[in-house]
């Protein structure tokens, strides 16, 4: 119930009159059964923007932080991500990530909808990162489509590392479901679970028109921070040489 009240009381209405989301093939979604929505990973309101272009239920993955979190911040933000249906995952945990897909198999066999980012982690500059096979071992288990979904524009609306940012009409895509039942049994094959993922994310590089990069995204951004702490400053302006030569540039 906590859900549809965000959605359709709460945050819904408000989000759709201010930004006027636009979304794009909606109807690849289909209306009843069970589906794997894979989509791209810009801004932390991806999650919000997403599931309102939708008439169906969507549960996500969140970081367990948000379910971790002490003190009354911390109880507020559990109550709420839960309450919105979300499945925390430990991303450094593989017994708590194993949770989250035992939770997303449970959902998909109730025909629901689940939501996943194949990066892992928001992208830290525009660029779409090299995905997480969980995704794939998800598909392969279950029998269930991957919808690709690339979300355009929540970087602007909420930038990496800031709350608020400008405003825009994000854009919603949704691609043609992919079908992966040709690897049947083949789900603890991890060349297979590798060549399935590339081809999720390939799908997200059409839809979104990002740049790919084949790294994964903590990986890159670890390397950005290193970069810039190794480069130089500036060095300052030098000062005119003394003596006449010097006195005849302040001259003129």
């Amino acid at each position: 119930m906590f859900y549809w009240f965000l959605k359709w009381i709460a945050i819904g209405p408000v989000l759709r009159l201010v930004f006027r989301p636009v979304v794009e093939g909606a109807d690849n979604v289909p209306d009843t059964g069970p589906a794997i929505l894979a989509s791209n990973h810009l801004s932390y309101a991806d999650w919000l923007f997403m599931p309102l272009t939708l008439n169906r239920r969507v549960t996500f993955v969140a970081k367990a932080e948000y379910f971790t979190t002490p003190g009354i911040k911390g109880w507020f933000q559990r109550k709420f991500f839960s309450g919105a249906g979300q499945v925390p995952i430990d991303r450094t945990s593989g017994s708590t990530a194993e949770g989250a897909l035992s939770s997303a198999k449970t959902l998909l066999a109730d025909g629901e909808l689940f939501g996943i980012y194949p990066e892992g982690t928001r992208s830290h500059d525009g660029r779409l990162y090299r995905g997480r096979t969980g995704v794939a071992r998800l598909a392969l288990e279950t029998g269930v489509p991957v919808i690709p979904v690339a979300v355009v524009g929540t970087d602007v609306v909420a930038p990496p590392g800031k709350k608020f940012g400008q405003w825009t009409r994000p854009h919603v895509r949704f691609g043609k479901p992919l079908d992966f039942s040709r690897y049947e049994g083949l789900e603890g094959d991890r060349f297979i679970l590798r060549s399935v993922t590339d081809e999720i994310m390939y799908a997200l590089m059409r839809l979104s028109d990002q740049e790919y990069v084949d790294m994964y995204a903590p990986q890159a951004k670890e390397l950005a921070k290193a970069e810039k702490a190794e480069k130089p400053e500036a060095p300052d302006p030098v000062d005119p040489e003394p003596g006449p030569a010097g006195e005849q540039r302040k001259a003129s």
